[in-house]
């Protein structure tokens, strides 16, 4: 057993405690981060006059030797070490000896493992907005592509009013913007550096923090060692963020398995993101955009669990937080699987635009637009409501559409209407009309997309 400590203790720790206790299992994946901080703090210690600049020499050139032997694969990360951090110092004093016992000053295992979960987590947040600005992309492609594509819009799942595809995948845009300022808004908050407050109460060692979170890219140093050590906001909001990305991921990998089912068919999945039935030869079932929904759960699940380990936790650090990383570990892993399948799942789907079209011929989504018709003609928005109403109640009866009934059949419910009402029905109209900005129509898109374009521009170049 590799630990750090044990000079207060008598005896062995039993293997089932031991085990139990262990994090090498999980925390292995710090080994970059964990190596990274302690080239800083050693940097710092020499700085600071605590090492001398020889000492401060072998210690990192036996940190960049570890670094370079795991990925070379030359050195395994085994389960004999408690940690990541005894797996680093134990084989660091193994190659440069008692000089590699000097790492660890002013140091405790509690601030370490705090800073490495913010640089695996600062990290972590860098690959997934990158992610999400790939999915971004495609939407607006998307978008540009389809602004004279139409559909029928939904509330409660009954057809609506006339929209477009664009101003549809729009909407997505918008959640997926704001997912992306949260990601920027967890970075900024989180990126300060708690190494050097210590288990709790900081050191007596002259050790210059603001040195440590320069070399590390941080803002500056945390300002109180006990919340250095005991904050896990920043998972938490982390994992809030995350699970909002797998909702939005989520209501849309519903629509979309709507969209393919037998009775919409609106769009048609790839081969390549679909699977067969292992009974039924005639099926292609949308598996991608069901895991994504299925895994939801999953990412909400991490959340909830982390939430409930921290309410009760009092100050300073408590090993209680050790759960922290495979939830978040887990959860990060499921959302940038879940980002990358989808993005490729949407960037190759084909969509039937007829059927989209026909589906918002049908189904009254013009009614809206006959009563604004009335309202134009001096009618009484209320009054137009009723009187549409009875156009509708007529065309059930009759199984036709608005567009299919004659303009005697219109004055027979109301004198009002003449010829120009099939104009004002039309799907040209009903969507080109709604030129108000965050409306379906061609201006107002063209708007969205030019504020779309710059956000884009932005973000890859900043």
């Amino acid at each position: 057993m590799a630990q750090l400590w044990g000079g207060r203790f008598t005896k062995e720790t039993d293997q089932l405690v031991y085990n139990f206790n262990a994090s090498i299992s999980f925390d292995q994946k710090f080994y970059r981060q964990d190596i990274r901080g302690s080239i800083a703090h050693v940097t710092m210690l020499a700085a600071a006059g605590i090492l001398t600049d020889d000492e401060k020499d072998r210690i990192i050139d036996g940190l960049n030797g570890i670094l370079r032997d795991v990925e070379n694969g030359s050195l395994e990360i085994t389960m004999e070490y408690e940690d990541i951090h005894s797996f680093v110092e134990a084989n660091l004093i193994d190659r440069i000896g008692d000089v590699g016992k000097k790492l660890h000053t002013g140091r405790s295992r509690n601030d370490q493992v705090a800073l490495d979960m913010r640089l695996y987590t600062r990290d972590e947040i860098i690959e997934i907005r990158s992610l999400v600005i790939d999915l971004l992309e495609v939407l607006h492609k998307l978008m540009k592509e389809h602004v004279g594509t139409y559909m029928p819009g939904f509330t409660h799942l009954q057809k609506a009013q006339p929209i477009t595809f664009a101003h549809h995948i729009g909407a997505y845009m918008e959640m997926f913007k704001r997912d992306y300022g949260r990601l920027n808004d967890i970075y900024n908050r989180m990126n300060y550096c708690p190494l050097g407050a210590g288990a709790l109460a900081g050191t007596t060692y002259p050790l210059d923090r603001d040195l440590t979170a320069k070399l590390l890219d941080f803002e500056g140093p945390t300002l109180n060692s006990m919340d250095s050590v005991a904050d896990r906001d920043y998972v938490i909001e982390l994992l809030a963020a995350l699970s909002t990305i797998m909702m939005h991921l989520s209501r849309f990998s519903e629509e979309i398995i709507i969209w393919n089912s037998n009775e919409y068919q609106f769009v048609e999945l790839d081969d390549a993101y679909s699977t067969g039935s292992s009974i039924m030869p005639q099926k292609k079932n949308p598996d991608i955009a069901e895991l994504v929904r299925g895994k939801t759960g999953r990412v909400y699940g991490s959340l909830m669990s982390l939430l409930t380990t921290m309410k009760g936790i009092p100050l300073a650090y408590n090993k209680d937080m050790q759960e922290d990383k495979e939830l978040t570990f887990d959860a990060i892993d499921t959302v940038k699987g879940c980002i990358s399948l989808f993005t490729g799942m949407i960037s190759t789907m084909h969509l039937n635009e007829e059927v989209m079209k026909k589906s918002a011929m049908n189904g009254f989504t013009n009614a809206t637009d006959a009563a604004d018709y009335l309202v134009n003609h001096g009618v009484p928005f209320r009054d137009a409501h009723g009187i549409v109403g009875q156009l509708v109640l007529y065309c059930l009866d009759k199984n036709i559409s608005l567009e299919q009934m004659s303009l005697e059949e219109y004055k027979a419910i109301s004198p009002i209407f003449e010829n120009d009402i099939y104009e004002a029905i039309s799907l040209d109209t009903c969507v080109g009309k709604r030129n108000t900005i965050g409306a379906p129509g061609p201006d107002a898109m063209q708007k969205v997309l030019d504020i779309n374009e710059a956000f884009l521009k932005q973000i890859k170049e900043g």
